[in-house]
């Protein structure tokens, strides 16, 4: 099997070239080929020449051809490389402190105390709060994003000659994103060093690169200037992937998600996702969620994470409630904490799905509820059991709740996979020989499999590329109007939310800091969280770059409080009918809710 054939392209220092592509189309390879590392996955570079120019001026080497000696004392140092599932590429068993102090040690020389006191500032380079406290956790108790910063770090870690960077930004808000390509910027002009970006928003090409080479099934069909790509494709591929690209702002005006028409599409105009039921699915009242910090030779709570505080909101029947906001701010624990998948050290409030109360079912209450429910992870690789074929693991709900036949299961799992865009022979591969992105579709296949009531989308489509994305939104919308399912979309990809949203919730530390409907949320936002996070967002247009000055960077709060810190409630104000924006100030160090004003507490009344 060639995964990829006859690529030529090179990077000059202080350049980005971007590689996008489909899912599966051979840019990670490519990557991987670079760093030589594609060997110890069972493949090998047939034919070509991989020069790289060495720090010490001794002229080019092959990479092909070199020792893997020579390949070792390489990678990390002159070559770094941000993987793209920062789960996989970090080991459980070492501490974050550790694995990033390990390079600089090896490639720098650096002390212990030198190397962790580097460690600290690079974590806070990359906006990682509490960073001393950081060095001595495990990446399973860091959020994706974080563990995806982690990664970032330690890339940076020995300022390489050349950054290969596949899917950088995947997990990361919109803020925190805009702050990383500003440091991977200033890297490349401070260091002289060559930047290879590959991704799949093409939003951030737009703002990173100079040069982007278009790749499909293993080829590259078209390379260009950024201007020359965006403004005068000439491949019929380019062409599809650039229309299949949410752009914010182009839902202006439109009362109800809408799906895209992409270039090909003989579907007939695509209907608006309209209410017409107004029955409430999930109806959410005072969440609050809180893990416990321990310390001491006996291990006894010492703090407390206020991970969600105080949260409110109600989805109807065929709706979309979008949760926006950093990378640990507690959107992801908010959806796991409706479906009862955590075990927080407190947890209170009122769960309600079609009137019967979450928190107070018994296991087997739960088990039988979570047909109705059911949840799309943000990291497919750890959402699927490596050992087990993916017909198994998409049949596995089928078979556990007696959904099918024996004779219709191998039928009914086939349907998922060509939903999703899947062929159907991949149903006997295992999760490794997936790309990050199929291996996403999959985990969204069996999500489908049980036509729940409500599903928990948690960055379900920030590993696809855009124009798989582009078909997985619109099988998302369209699944939702012809079967009234409802949906807790987490993300923090703003033009996706204002693509798929009936509301949409800011989150910011624990808490909605404002929360509306799609258009009173993004015509018209009041809090200055949101304002931030508007500004930040990338355009996909490279000749409406942000600059750094238009930036609003600032640090991050930490959500660690003392044990006997008591949280004020959530008041708000209503700035119009059923759009709300909490009181207090945010000026980006102090947690939000404190020196509230006197207001009118937000019901679920009034957010129905």
């Amino acid at each position: 099997m060639v995964g990829v054939k006859d690529i030529s392209f090179d990077i000059q220092p202080r350049q980005t070239v971007a590689v996008v592509g489909e899912s599966g189309s051979g840019k990670s390879v490519s990557a991987l080929s670079l760093m030589r590392l594609i060997e110890y996955g069972g493949g090998q570079i047939a034919n070509g020449a991989l020069l790289f120019d060495r720090r010490d001026g001794n002229g080019p080497i092959d990479l092909a051809n070199a020792t893997q000696q020579t390949v070792r004392s390489l990678r990390g140092n002159e070559i770094g490389m941000i993987f793209q599932e920062p789960m996989t590429s970090l080991n459980p068993v070492f501490t974050i402190g550790k694995q990033l102090t390990e390079g600089m040690r090896l490639h720098l020389g650096l002390s212990r105390s030198a190397a962790k006191s580097k460690a600290i500032e690079l974590l806070r380079q990359v906006r990682i709060p509490e960073p001393e406290r950081r060095l001595k956790q495990y990446p399973h108790e860091l959020s994706g994003g974080m563990r995806q910063r982690v990664v970032i770090a330690m890339a940076l870690a020995c300022e390489p000659r050349l950054l290969i960077a596949d899917e950088p930004t995947t997990a990361l808000d919109v803020t925190i994103q805009a702050e990383i390509l500003s440091l991977m910027n200033r890297l490349k002009l401070e260091h002289n060093t060559a930047l290879l970006f590959i991704t799949h928003d093409m939003a951030v090409v737009a703002q990173m690169a100079d040069r982007v080479v278009v790749m499909f099934r293993g080829e590259k069909v078209e390379e260009g200037t950024v201007e020359e790509i965006f403004e005068n494709p000439q491949h019929a591929y380019t062409k599809s992937l650039l229309a299949a690209v949410p752009k914010l702002g182009e839902m202006r005006g439109k009362a109800a998600p809408e799906p895209l028409q992409l270039i090909g599409d003989t579907t007939q105009a695509r209907k608006p996702i309209e209410i017409t039921n107004q029955s409430v699915v999930l109806d959410v009242s005072h969440l609050v969620t809180r893990f416990a910090v321990k310390g001491g030779l006996l291990r006894n709570v010492v703090a407390r994470v206020h991970a969600v505080e105080d949260v409110s909101f109600r989805i109807r029947a065929g709706e979309t409630l979008s949760l926006v906001g950093e990378s640990g701010c507690g959107k992801s624990t908010c959806g796991r904490s409706i479906l009862r998948l955590l075990d927080p050290l407190e947890q209170q409030g009122q769960i309600f799905l079609e009137g019967r109360d979450v928190m107070a079912f018994d296991d087997n209450e739960l088990r039988a509820a979570r047909r109705d429910m059911q949840m799309i992870f943000q990291d497919p690789f750890a959402s699927l059991n490596p050992q087990m074929q993916l017909f198994e693991q998409v049949a596995e709900p089928l078979r556990n709740f007696k959904i099918a036949s024996k004779s219709d299961l191998r039928d009914q799992v086939a349907s998922l996979f060509e939903r999703v865009e899947l062929p159907v022979s991949f149903m006997q591969r295992y999760p490794h020989e997936l790309s990050g992105g199929q291996r996403q579709r999959v985990a969204i296949a069996r999500a489908l499999a049980l036509k729940p009531k409500l599903i928990i989308a948690d960055e379900a489509v920030s590993a696809l590329d855009v124009s798989v994305q582009a078909q997985v939104l619109n099988l998302l919308m369209e699944l939702q109007s012809d079967l009234g399912i409802s949906m807790l979309f987490i993300s923090h990809d703003m033009a996706v939310v204002e693509r798929v949203s009936h509301l949409v919730g800011i989150m910011y530390l624990g808490r909605i800091v404002e929360i509306g409907s799609r258009a009173q949320v993004f015509e018209n936002p009041q809090h200055p969280y949101t304002l931030a996070l508007m500004e930040a967002v990338p355009i996909a247009d490279p000749r409406r770059r942000k600059l750094d000055k238009q930036m609003n960077f600032k640090p991050i709060p930490s959500p660690i409080h003392s044990v006997s810190y008591q949280a004020e409630p959530s008041v708000y104000n209503e700035v119009e009918a059923g759009h709300f924006v909490l009181q207090g100030v945010w000026d980006g160090e102090s947690s939000m809710g404190t020196g509230l004003a006197s207001g009118s507490s937000v019901g679920n009344a009034a957010l129905a």
